[in-house]
C-alpha cells in the first residue's frame, strides 16, 4: 500500500517544517529536508527512488521522492515551490529518522547559504558557550539505559502535516501488560484525538516518558515496553538522553562525575523521605509485589524520585509482613492510579466539548473510570439534562463572536490543503440524474442498515470501475498514475473542521457491507479515533450538501486525487410524460458535479463517466447495486 506524505517547502524567511521533528533535531534547518518518521516504530527509512533530479524546480504538489518505511512505501510531496539543490541520500540508501536527505534552494538564497545552514545551523556541532559566571545547573542524576530487551515507543506522525503531538491519556499504567494491536495511548494531533495501538511484541509498559497533558515532537520517545515483567523496575528512573550514548552537545569545562549505578546514586545523597499527607507513592509493580508478600507500603522507605517506592525497596524490606491482612483486601493497583500533577483526566470528547464551551475541566467532578471527566459530566456542568428532548419553542439568542480566532490544528491542515489545490488545473462538469428508482431502492434496503452514503458510494464505485481514468491522478514524473483499488472517500463535517473516512475496495463489497463499515467509520470520526489509513487513502472523493437543501455546488479537488463528486439535494420537478394524464408527471432529480484534474482527465472522460453514473442510479435493479 502506498500512502502520501506532504513536505512543506517555505520561503527562507520562515522555518522549514517537515512531518517529523525527531528528538535530536529540535529545530529544522532552513533548506534541509530530513528523513521523516512514517510510523511510531520507524527508526530509519530507505530512499526507494528520487522522482526528480538535482537542479530541477519543485512545484507545490509534486512528489519528489518515495520512501520505504517499516510499514509501507510513501511519496514525499512538496507543498510550496523551490529548487532541489542537492541530494544527500541516493536511491537505495538508508538514513536514520531526522538525518538530512536533501537540500532545497529558495529564490533569493545562494548555494553557500544553504550549505552553511547544513553545516552549522542545526546546533548539533556547536553550541553557545556556557556562562562561566552563572551557577551550574543541577539536572536530575542520569540513569544508564538498562540492557534488558525492550522496545521504545515514539510519537507517531498521525497525519502528513503533524509535527508534534500531545498525550491526551494513557490507556494502561506502568507495570501493566500490553499485546500487539491493543490501545496504548490517545494522542491529540492536528486532525483529531486518535488512539495509538501498540505495534510491537507482547510485553509490559515499563516507563512513561511523556505524561498525560505533555507534548513532544514527532519521533521523540514517549514510552518503553519490555518483554519481561521483572524488567519493569529497571526502567523506572530512566530518561531519554541518559542512556550512556555520547551527547552531540560539546563537553562542559569541568565534566560531572559519571553515575556508575543506581546504588551509588542512592549512596551519594540522603534517603528521601516519604511524601507527606499519608499518601504512599509506589510503582505499580512494587505495589503488586507488596500485596503478594503482605507488606504494608506505609512502612517502606522509598529511594526513588520524590520518595517513590521501587521494587528493590519492597524486596529489601526487612520489617514484618501483615499476615493477618489477606492480600486480597488491598485495593488493586489499577484503582490507585492518578493522573500526573497538574493534569486533568478527561476523555477526548469531554476535552473537545469543554474547549468548545469554554469550561474549565478542573471545575468538573469526573464520574468515569479513574475519575475521568466524561462528555456527560461536561454536559451536566453546562446544565444539560441527559436525553434532553428538543423543544419546539423559539431558539435561544446566539452570541456573535468578534475579533481574531486562531485556527485549530485541523483547520490549519485543511487551510494548507486547500491552498495547495490552487496550482492544479481543474474543470467541472454537471449532470442531472433522475432519482425516483434509486430512492425506491433505498427505502427497501434502509431497513437492512444500508445508509444513503453507502448506497451512493456503491453506485459511484461501480461507475468508476467502468472508467479507470476517473480513479487516476497526475504523477509528477510526467504521466498518469492509475490506482489499483477503488477507495471511496466521503467528506464528514466535524466541529472545527472536516475529515474524509474511506471505504476501501467499495466496488468489491455489497451495499450492506458498506453500510456497516460506514457507520463504524463515522462513529470513529466523531470520537477522533480514525487511523491514518482510514482517512488518507481515498482514490475518489464524494462530498454531499444535499441534506442541507443545497441544490448544486462545486467542490475543491483534494490534493493527491483526480476527481471529487459533489452531490446536491434531491428535489421534485415536473417533467413531460407522454403516457401520463395531462402529459406531465412529477419526478425526483439530483444535480451532481465532478471536479477533475485536467492533466490526466479530460472533459469527455468526465462526461462519459457521468452518463454511466446516471445509468447506474436511474436503473439500480439492472446494475444490481443492492
Amino acid at each position: 500500500m502506498r500512502g502520501l506524505l506532504l513536505l512543506l517547502v517555505v520561503p527562507a524567511a520562515t522555518s522549514w517544517l517537515v512531518p517529523v521533528a525527531p528528538a535530536r533535531v529540535r529545530t529544522q534547518l532552513n533548506g534541509v529536508v530530513n528523513m521523516p518518521a512514517l510510523s511510531s516504530t520507524m527508526k530509519e527509512g530507505k530512499l526507494s527512488e528520487w522522482l526528480t533530479t538535482e537542479g530541477s524546480p519543485i512545484t507545490a504538489g509534486d512528489a519528489i521522492a518515495t520512501i520505504e518505511s517499516d510499514k509501507a512505501d510513501m511519496d514525499l510531496e512538496a507543498f510550496n515551490d523551490g529548487t532541489l539543490l542537492k541530494i544527500l541520500v541516493e536511491d537505495g540508501e538508508t538514513a536514520k529518522v531526522g538525518d538530512p536527505i536533501a537540500l532545497v534552494l529558495e529564490e533569493g538564497e545562494s548555494e553557500e547559504d544553504v550549505m552553511a545552514m547544513l553545516n552549522g545551523g542545526g546546533g548539533s556541532t556547536s553550541a553557545p558557550a556556557a556562562d562561566e559566571t552563572a551557577p551550574p545547573s543541577a539536572p536530575p542524576a542520569a540513569v544508564s539505559e538498562p540492557s534488558t530487551p525492550h522496545t521504545k515507543v515514539y510519537m507517531p506522525a498521525l497525519s502528513s502535516t503533524m509535527t508534534s503531538g500531545k498525550v491526551v491519556s494513557w490507556e494502561i499504567t506502568p507495570g501493566d501488560s500490553i499485546s500487539t494491536g491493543e490501545p496504548l495511548l490517545t494522542v491529540e494531533s492536528d486532525k483529531a484525538d486518535m488512539e495509538v495501538e501498540h505495534l510491537g511484541e507482547e510485553g509490559f509498559l515499563a516507563r512513561v516518558v511523556v505524561e498525560e497533558g505533555g507534548s513532544c515532537e514527532v519521533g521523540e520517545v514517549v514510552a518503553v515496553v519490555v518483554e519481561k515483567e521483572t524488567d519493569v523496575a529497571a526502567w523506572e528512573d530512566w530518561v531519554p538522553g541518559a542512556s550512556g550514548t555520547p551527547s552531540p552537545a560539546p563537553a562542559a569545562t569541568s565534566p560531572a562525575p559519571a553515575v556508575k549505578s543506581s546504588s551509588s546514586k542512592a549512596a551519594s545523597s540522603p534517603s528521601p523521605s516519604p511524601p507527606s499527607g499519608g499518601r504512599v507513592v509506589a510503582s505499580p509493580l512494587a505495589k503488586k509485589i507488596a500485596a503478594e508478600k503482605g507488606i504494608d507500603l506505609s512502612q517502606v522507605t522509598g529511594t526513588g524520585p520524590e520518595g517513590r517506592i521501587t521494587v528493590s525497596d519492597v524486596e529489601s524490606f526487612t520489617g514484618s509482613s501483615s499476615a493477618s491482612t489477606p492480600p486480597k483486601s488491598s485495593p488493586p493497583p489499577v484503582s490507585t492510579w492518578k493522573p500526573a500533577s497538574g493534569v486533568i483526566a478527561a476523555t477526548p470528547m469531554a476535552r473537545v466539548l469543554a474547549k468548545k464551551q469554554k469550561i474549565d475541566l478542573a471545575t468538573i467532578t469526573g464520574t468515569g473510570q479513574f475519575g475521568r471527566v466524561t462528555e456527560l459530566d461536561v454536559k451536566s456542568a453546562m446544565g444539560e439534562k441527559p436525553k434532553k428532548k428538543k423543544t419546539t419553542g423559539a431558539t435561544a439568542p446566539i452570541e456573535l463572536p468578534s475579533g481574531f480566532v486562531k485556527y485549530t490544528a485541523m483547520q490549519s491542515a485543511v487551510s494548507s490543503n486547500m491552498e495547495a489545490t490552487l496550482a492544479i488545473p481543474i474543470f467541472r462538469v454537471s449532470r442531472v440524474i433522475e432519482m425516483t428508482s434509486f430512492n425506491a431502492l433505498y427505502a427497501k434496503v434502509k431497513v437492512k442498515g444500508v445508509t444513503l452514503s453507502a448506497l451512493i458510494s456503491k453506485a459511484v464505485a461501480m461507475a468508476v470501475e467502468k472508467h479507470p481514468i476517473m480513479n487516476s491522478r497526475h504523477d509528477p514524473k510526467g504521466g498518469i498514475y492509475y490506482n489499483e483499488d477503488i477507495n471511496i472517500a466521503n467528506a464528514v463535517a466535524l466541529e472545527g473542521g472536516l475529515i474524509t473516512p474511506v471505504m476501501k475496495n467499495a466496488n468489491e463489497k455489497t451495499a450492506e457491507e458498506l453500510g456497516v463499515e460506514w457507520k463504524e467509520l463515522v462513529q470513529k470520526a466523531r470520537e477522533g479515533k480514525l487511523k491514518p489509513d482510514e482517512f488518507n487513502t481515498g482514490t475518489f472523493a464524494i462530498t454531499n450538501l444535499g441534506m442541507f437543501g443545497v441544490s448544486a455546488f462545486d467542490a475543491i479537488l483534494p490534493p493527491g486525487t483526480g476527481t471529487i463528486l459533489a452531490l446536491g439535494a434531491t428535489t421534485p420537478v415536473l417533467a413531460p410524460c407522454d403516457t401520463c394524464i395531462g402529459g406531465i408527471s412529477k419526478r425526483m432529480e439530483m444535480t451532481v458535479t465532478v471536479t477533475c484534474d485536467h492533466r490526466p482527465i479530460y472533459g469527455s472522460d468526465a462526461a462519459v463517466f457521468l452518463k454511466t453514473l446516471a445509468d447506474v442510479m436511474e436503473n439500480p435493479e439492472k446494475w444490481k447495486i443492492a
